[in-house]
């Protein structure tokens, strides 16, 4: 069975999901939901689908994007033809679940519940730079939403005693509040979902932080800076979505 993660501010069916419970083999184990790497793509599917059905989603109503860390945000309603070139998705319909892969990055699930209007946004520091987060706040409202009533649950993402970073990456980021120092004075420690949860905060809504470290939890996520420290190799995603 497709293992999550869930948070009790969010009453709309929802799953930050696992890498446990899928089909996948090798460094793909298990529920790889990756649209563009180099499994099996029956796996893919299969993983996918059973991610879909843990929430209650037909595995047909899951939606996805190409996302390329910016901050461009769509409706997603019916199918799309060709996966939108974009990073958040948000919807008033039901029974369409909105689905974000990360393998590091945070991905962020969001609710208005008294509007009936739900988002979902892959944030990794990029897309959080560029407003991501709360370009997702602004489609919602354009739906109906108040972004006073959003709630925003942030997912497993690499945590900063895991995520090193250069002085440029600190200077693009422009807030030293989330970095803490590093090694040799030349490398700092970044805070990414306290990053995230200040912007959001700051945009109004109400952020909160499940607080799971996708780097050092090898067993439960996959992890874009593990794999790179341990040389390259195959990389699995998982997959975060919501549903009305």
């Amino acid at each position: 069975m497709a293992e999550f993660l869930t948070h009790a501010g969010l009453s709309a069916r929802h799953g930050f999901f696992t890498r446990r419970g899928g089909v996948s083999t090798g460094a793909y184990a298990a529920l790889n939901c990756g649209l563009r790497g180099e499994d099996d793509p029956a796996n893919v599917a299969e993983n996918r689908a059973r991610a879909a059905r843990a929430i209650g989603a037909a595995p047909e109503a899951l939606r996805s994007l190409r996302q390329v860390h910016g901050a461009a945000v769509v409706e997603a309603g019916a199918p799309w033809d060709a996966l939108p070139e974009a990073d958040a998705m948000v919807t008033r319909t039901p029974g369409v679940a909105l689905g974000i892969i990360t393998a590091d990055c945070a991905p962020v699930l969001f609710q208005d519940e008294e509007a009936g209007v739900i988002g979902a946004a892959h944030a990794g520091w990029k897309g959080a730079v560029l407003g991501v987060l709360e370009a997702t706040l602004a489609a919602m409202e354009a739906l109906g939403a108040d972004r006073a009533r959003i709630t925003a649950a942030i997912g497993p993402c690499i945590a900063q005693a895991s995520y090193e970073v250069r002085a440029d990456l600190r200077g693009a980021v422009g807030d030293p509040r989330f970095f803490a120092p590093g090694r040799d004075g030349a490398h700092f420690q970044f805070d990414l979902a306290g990053y995230c949860a200040a912007r959001l905060a700051a945009a109004g809504a109400s952020p909160h932080i499940l607080g799971a470290d996708t780097l050092s939890d090898e067993a439960r996520f996959f992890s874009h800076r593990r794999r790179t420290l341990a040389g390259g190799g195959p990389l699995g995603h998982q997959i975060s979505a919501i549903m009305l």
